[in-house]
């Protein structure tokens, strides 16, 4: 690289661990969690501080886990703290429409009776993620905790990988991982240039409380300007994430808030009684944005750092937890075998398992997302029919019911909740 701010790479210099994983959202620390059950150490660096990650306050975010990826959180010993603070995901309705004018008579609906695991998944509020994730790291003498710090500049070489934080401290280790968002500065330090697209979208994001129980059902409403999806918490709430144009979501999301619940209402409809917000309010700009490569010399990107995806399938968490357990499977196994784990061709196999599984999303919400957020009659007719018929095969609702659940494709040990 040629920043002249990196600390050179010396054999004299100590391996402070494994892992130097940047970012300290979900997935650096699911990763971290998962490398330690194979005997890797792994130091975490977060840039936000231990009081910002601790703070109680609900803060409107919450996340669909797939039942892969509940297994996932169970293998690593999470999922025990988690499970009374998870609403399980039993259907969910898909339909397309207009605001205010009611869905029309097609559409898509999945019960997870319909395959033998279980709920297809698990809605879980950020809050109690973090909470378990940061007990867990705490106590695993494998991780080491880095809060407040931010890396300003790296280098690799075959002896290995080093960050510089703000600070001036210098942190050498085997690899060098980025999970730091969509905007990657690992990615972009090691020069790995990105593919992708704004949508000219917006997503508003809150959650509700309502007079009505939601029974675990799960709700996507396909509207011109974009989708709604009602998602259910625990109690009688649900979260919202709701996609519209961005010149509509900025006037919306600068509406006091009980104007706020009048621009939902007409999309949201009352089937659900009254609604309230129940914790503050975001919005986050929709685009795709793909790392031409997951690897470099001594690194891997995960999560949204290598692959930030339309929210249209929930899939954004899900996508990483994948990334998490196939690269700490591949460096897991390379480890016991005697390998370098940050050999190229170690790290070339974890790219290879997760490259096609995300083009294969990426095309996915995609389309989708182009299809559905139209008022073009003849799309909406062909989309109709296709839901219509998607409905009426039971063996196309079940592939369907598979897929949300995370149980297709080659799935990672972790994924189906075995231990590596």
């Amino acid at each position: 690289m040629d920043n002249p701010a990196r600390a050179p790479i010396s054999k004299t210099m100590k391996l402070v661990s494994d892992l130097i994983i940047v970012g300290g959202g979900l997935n650096g620390p699911a990763l971290a969690l998962a490398a330690a059950q194979g005997g890797l150490s792994s130091t975490v660096i977060d840039a936000l501080a231990l009081d910002t990650r601790k703070d109680p306050k609900f803060d409107g975010r919450s996340y669909a886990l797939a039942l892969a990826s509940q297994r996932l959180l169970s293998a690593i010993g999470l999922w025990d703290g988690l499970a009374d603070d998870a609403q399980p995901m039993l259907e969910i309705k898909v339909t397309d429409g207009r605001a205010g004018e009611g869905p029309s008579p097609f559409f898509m609906h999945f019960d997870h009776a319909e395959i033998e695991e279980g709920p297809m998944g698990y809605l879980v509020e950020d809050r109690y993620l973090r909470y378990v994730f940061l007990d867990a790291m705490d106590a695993n003498p494998l991780i080491t905790l880095r809060h407040n710090e931010t890396v300003v500049a790296q280098d690799t070489s075959p002896l290995g990988a080093v960050v510089t934080l703000a600070s001036g401290e210098t942190l050498r280790g085997r690899v060098l991982i980025g999970s730091d968002g969509r905007r990657s500065g690992t990615a972009e330090r090691a020069k790995i240039k990105r593919t992708g697209w704004g949508y000219g979208q917006t997503a508003l994001v809150c959650a509700i409380s309502h007079e009505k129980p939601h029974n675990g059902i799960a709700h996507q409403f396909f509207m011109p300007s974009g989708p709604l999806a009602i998602l259910p918490l625990t109690g009688n709430r649900s979260s919202i994430v709701w996609s519209e144009t961005e010149v509509k979501a900025k006037r919306i999301h600068a509406l006091p808030d009980a104007k706020y619940l009048d621009a939902l209402r007409p999309a949201f409809g009352d089937f659900l009684g009254g609604i309230k917000l129940a914790g503050q309010r975001f919005t986050y700009p929709l685009n795709l944005t793909i790392a031409n490569n997951f690897i470099a010399e001594r690194l891997a990107l995960i999560g949204d750092a290598a692959h930030g995806v339309h929210p249209i399938a929930g899939q954004g968490l899900n996508a990483g937890l994948r990334d998490v357990a196939a690269l700490v499977e591949v460096m897991t196994l390379a480890q016991r075998r005697g390998e370098d784990i940050g050999s190229p061709l170690v790290l070339e196999r974890y790219q290879q398992w997760r490259r096609f599984d995300t083009a294969t999303l990426a095309i996915a919400t995609d389309t989708f997302n182009r299809l559905f957020s139209n008022d073009n009659p003849i799309l909406r007719m062909g989309r109709d029919l296709g839901m219509g018929l998607v409905n009426s095969v039971p063996s196309l609702r079940r592939t369907f019911i598979r897929e949300a659940a995370g149980l297709t494709g080659d799935l990672p040990k972790l994924m189906t909740g075995r231990q590596l």
